[in-house]
């Protein structure tokens, strides 16, 4: 080992730098073991199995190398993919916005109070029949110092009336209007795709000019993509029609007479993190590069030109089930958010699903944000994944799909003329695809499809109060309720046992019996489980399992011998379906048609299997 001038140790100097060559050459050797000559995997081949593509067709290579020199810029100026401001070195580096919606005053308050007095730096209140009624949002903020605490409002019934409560608020405040911040939430896209209602933009011209004349400092409109992202749309059309929105909104607004650096300086744009946090650091940096890009044409001057972004933990990806699970899903959404320069952040309450967040679950996400800034100190660095060749990638394809989809709309006549006829589509595509990763578990969700808890007990929140019904356009989808129904079908039915012949001693069926145990758990079945290799034991066994359903699980050797005659002895006592966990290959040629049902394996279409097997117990849709 040698020692450099300065006297370092250069750790890895000793060892020659390795070549792309030398690392394909080395996955081919992996990737080809045990293949016979003549199916030997050429490079293009191998690499094409470690590819990954997105359901908005995103590609994610293996391996990243420098294809130029890259020109990353800096934070807070064009195009603004590095952030639209410069952080100073402070911890708490983007605005820490909770939300708050639920009807009773008294506990409101008490949670208001309780985020501001303890890391919360801004609040955003729902005002709406089943949260916070506009006639008591006055007390909600009655101990709020409104010039300190920036509070926002959104609503999803009457934008108008959450605006002019807030408004009003703000009016008899005693505070200088000058240091107001805040918004008001205007998005008639976002209104009408929540409910019925149709799209009206004149609200635009006059909340912004309001804003503008009355409170300098606080914006009227939010882009609100959450409502579409909620919906199953991809993140690049999350990007894409954000852009467009926008796009919409300034066109309307310079019809209606209002300088375009008015509506800049009063719109903000909301979008999800999810768990993806490479994803979402990507999604937020092309945006601000697009949004940019739009401003640049519309003659704004170039520091003027950056885009106001406020990301929210997904409330896709919440599950009901296990849901502590939830507080690792926004932690990481929340580090992306951070890393990928978002100006707001909301962290969800990790059992925001179940119902009303309590003062323990809104402690958590509060804290999350706050130990990530103080602790973890990651808001002390500008754009700390810039340079990254895989986020700079990302970064542009991100914004060049996007682009093109927001061209595609431009086409169509704008966003108004997409909005109900293809809109829908567009995610419904997206919806298919991304359910097709999450059957077959391509798309894992931790304590639902993968390792889900057996005995659990439900968590207990206060139900949230019976709104408004409303014939959504764009109805939610969180992505574990795919899995959650399966699980309700099987406790309504007293959870019906799938019996376990395990063939064989441990290690023949150790790693298959595993790996069955946790796939019929997902719906919350029983698995009654014996070993061994004696037909008449398992027979013995299934009976006084009470099952109807039978896997056999173990390694190929043993299935060649023991298989058949287990799941002939299984028919017999009355299985009504016996399956194999594995293919029909291993049974090495036997004709299996007519005693096998059927093969539980990595890749299956699991909510199809498990349904299958619920049929078969006669449990109630």
């Amino acid at each position: 080992m040698s020692v450099d001038e300065a006297g370092a140790l250069p750790l890895a100097g000793d060892f020659p730098v390795p070549t792309d060559e030398q690392w394909y050459a080395e996955v081919l050797k992996v990737l080809n073991r045990g293949r016979p000559e003549d199916k030997q995997l050429s490079l293009e081949q191998g690499l094409s199995k470690l590819r990954t593509t997105t359901p908005d067709g995103l590609v994610i290579e293996p391996l990243y190398v420098r294809e130029s020199e890259p020109r990353l810029g800096d934070a807070g100026v064009m195009p603004f993919t590095r952030g639209t401001r410069v952080r100073t070195g402070d911890p708490i580096a983007w605005d820490i916005r909770q939300l708050h919606e639920d009807p009773d005053v008294a506990e409101t308050k008490k949670h208001i109070m309780a985020d501001i007095e303890r890391g919360a730096t801004s609040l955003w209140l729902r005002v709406d029949e089943d949260a916070i009624k506009p006639e008591v949002l006055a007390e909600e903020l009655s101990e709020i110092i409104l010039d300190l605490a920036p509070v926002s409002v959104s609503s999803h019934e009457d934008q108008e009336a959450a605006a002019a409560a807030m408004a009003e608020v703000w009016a008899n405040s005693g505070r200088p209007a000058d240091k107001l911040v805040g918004n008001l939430g205007i998005d008639p896209f976002a209104l009408s795709a929540r409910s019925s209602k149709p799209v009206d933009l004149a609200p635009l011209a006059k909340w912004v000019t309001r804003a503008r004349d009355e409170f300098p400092a606080a914006r009227a409109i939010t882009v609100d993509v959450l409502v579409y992202h909620e919906a199953g749309a991809g993140d690049v059309d999350e990007v894409a029609f954000a852009i467009a929105t926008g796009i919409e909104y300034l066109r309307a607004l310079e019809a209606a007479n209002v300088p375009v650096q008015d509506v800049l300086d009063r719109i903000t744009f909301r979008v999800s993190a999810t768990a993806d946090q490479f994803l979402t650091i990507c999604k937020l940096r092309a945006l601000r590069r697009l949004w940019a890009r739009v401003t640049e044409e519309c003659g704004v001057e170039a520091d003027k030109r950056g885009a106001l972004t406020h990301a929210v933990t997904s409330p896709r990806m919440f599950t009901r089930d296990d849901p502590y699970v939830n507080i690792l899903r926004a932690t990481t959404a929340t580090f992306g958010a951070s890393v990928g320069g978002a100006d707001i952040i909301t962290t969800l309450p990790f059992d925001q699903v179940v119902g009303l967040p309590n003062e323990f679950s809104r402690r958590i996400a509060r804290n999350v944000q706050v130990v990530l800034a103080e602790e973890s100190n990651i808001g002390r660095v500008n754009d700390p994944a810039g340079g990254s060749w895989y986020v700079e990638s990302l970064t542009d394809q991100i914004a060049q799909a996007a682009w093109k989809r927001v061209q595609e709309i431009e086409a169509a006549g704008g966003f108004a003329q997409v909005f109900e006829a293809q809109l829908p589509t567009w995610i419904q595509q997206t919806v298919d695809k991304r359910t097709s990763l999450l059957a077959t578990r391509k798309i894992p969700l931790t304590g639902v499809s993968m390792f889900p808890m057996r005995d659990e007990e439900p968590i207990q929140a206060k139900p949230r109060p019976r709104g408004i019904e409303r014939d959504q356009k764009f109805p939610i989808r969180r992505e574990a309720e795919l899995f959650e129904k399966l699980r309700d079908r099987s406790a309504a039915a007293g959870r019906p046992a799938v019996f376990l012949a395990a063939l064989g001693v441990r290690r023949d069926f150790g790693a298959r019996l595993g790996f069955v145990e946790n796939l019929e758990s997902v719906a919350g079945l029983a698995i009654p489980t014996a070993e061994g290799t004696d037909p008449l034991a398992f027979q013995k066994a299934f009976k006084d399992s009470g099952a109807k359903v039978a896997v056999l699980c173990s390694s190929t050797k043993v299935y060649a011998d023991h298989a058949l005659p287990v799941a002939r002895t299984l028919k017999e006592a009355g299985a009504k379906k016996v399956y194999l966990a594995g293919r029909d290959k291993e049974l090495g040629g036997q004709d299996w048609h007519g005693i096998i049902d059927g093969f539980v394996f990595d890749g299956m279409d699991v909510p199809a299997h498990l349904n299958e097997i619920l049929d078969t117990a006669e449990a109630a849709e």
